[in-house]
């Protein structure tokens, strides 16, 4: 079976109040255009995901909320799980071995979303955004194999980063 793997790191969060925990922190203007964009890429390309797995944190919950408002209105099954929020390439890994649908997208944090995409491409994208995986970055992968539980590697359909969509210095 064929299966579709999205990875998007949330868009860029904000810092000014230095008093508010980490969890808490929502999307920065540059984020919310970067969230918009790649919600229109998406829908552009028709990737559009069947399942979501996002981590609780507000940052990421905002960057898919951003996302989905840019679709078709669709049906699409979303979890918001505290198991994702900086969770590792293999936590994640984890978590998408439960997956159920054909195409699945996983919003989640740094190291472990940029980790992941680099262990399950067979080749890596020929972008210099792919090897930092900054902010609001997504690649789409398939798979052949029969459950998400048992993919190995897969081939890169597509790589982008938010400047290349809107320009600006998106390259954290």
């Amino acid at each position: 079976m064929t299966f579709r793997l999205i990875l998007t790191r949330h868009a860029k969060s904000a810092w000014d109040d230095i008093d508010l925990d980490d969890h808490d922190r929502v999307l920065n203007a540059r984020g919310r255009r970067s969230a918009d964009a790649i919600g229109d890429w998406i829908k552009d390309h028709d990737y559009l995901p069947d399942e979501v797995l996002c981590s609780d944190a507000a940052r990421t919950t905002e960057t898919y909320r951003r996302m989905l408002k840019r679709w078709p209105a669709t049906d699409v099954a979303c979890r918001f799980l505290p198991e994702l929020y900086l969770a590792s390439a293999a936590s994640l890994r984890a978590v998408l071995g439960r997956a159920t649908a054909p195409v699945v997208m996983i919003v989640a944090h740094n190291p472990g979303i940029g980790t992941l995409a680099g262990r399950l491409c067979k080749t890596a994208p020929d972008n210099p955004g792919f090897r930092t995986y900054p902010t609001a970055a997504t690649t789409v992968l398939d798979f052949d194999a029969p459950s998400w539980s048992e993919i190995t590697t897969g081939e890169v359909v597509d790589f982008v980063v938010p400047r290349d969509l809107i320009g600006g210095a998106e390259n954290d």
